[in-house]
């Protein structure tokens, strides 16, 4: 059975649009598009060769895919990642059955991209990695497909903006197995799944009157 792992540069308030540069996703009046650049070091860029490193094929969105076609193949050769990138599969989704995929070996995920990935999950193959792709993201967690998560988290606050998580996730826990911090303060993060998520509490055995009280007055 595959794994879908999502692959993500978020901020510190969870945003992910636009981290390569201003002109990747300016929509809806965001501002600060590439602001990965001045924080990506040595660090990073080893992070992102091993998560290249393991059998993979890819997971877009169809805006991610666009950004991606648009940039991958025309990359110097000495450019590991768009070799890589041109050969192994990318499953697109898009709800347009027009849409061309030109780019070799893409896949399209078909009307409904939920179900298209549970039936890739249960194929053999090699994991499927996400990049970008917000609204695809916020799907898979919503159903619960996903099952790791390449997570690197940067120093800056963007305020708006595509966000990795959207209220309808489904609940989980998440176990942290590896971590390590880069020289400019960005954390590289990888956790799986852990089970459902436990509660508990620290409120008085008697709670209070004044607590009682405070209870009435929710609303």
């Amino acid at each position: 059975m595959r794994k879908v792992i999502v692959g993500a540069m978020v901020s510190l308030d969870g945003v992910m649009q636009a981290p390569g540069g201003p002109d990747e996703d300016p929509v809806s009046g965001f501002e600060y598009g590439g602001w990965v650049w001045p924080l990506f070091d040595e660090t990073l860029g080893e992070a992102l060769d091993e998560m290249f490193s393991r059998p993979f094929d890819l997971l877009l969105g169809r805006k991610t895919y666009d950004i991606f076609a648009a940039y991958w193949p025309y990359v110097e050769p000495d450019n590991s990642i768009g070799p890589l990138f041109d050969r192994v599969n990318k499953y697109v989704a898009t709800r347009d059955p027009e849409r061309k995929l030109e780019w070799q070996n893409s896949h399209r995920l078909g009307p409904d991209a939920v179900a298209a990935v549970k039936k890739l999950k249960e194929e053999d193959g090699p994991d499927l990695l996400t990049q970008g792709s917000t609204v695809l993201i916020k799907a898979l967690f919503e159903n619960g497909l996903v099952d790791e998560i390449n997570m690197s988290v940067f120093p800056v606050v963007l305020g708006r903006g595509k966000r990795l998580f959207g209220e309808d996730s489904m609940p989980a826990t998440w176990k942290l197995v590896s971590s390590k911090t880069s020289g400019s303060g960005v954390t590289v993060n990888r956790y799986v799944r852990d089970g459902e998520v436990a509660t508990g509490s620290f409120a008085l055995v008697e709670p209070t009157e004044a607590e009682l009280e405070r209870r009435r007055n929710l609303t």
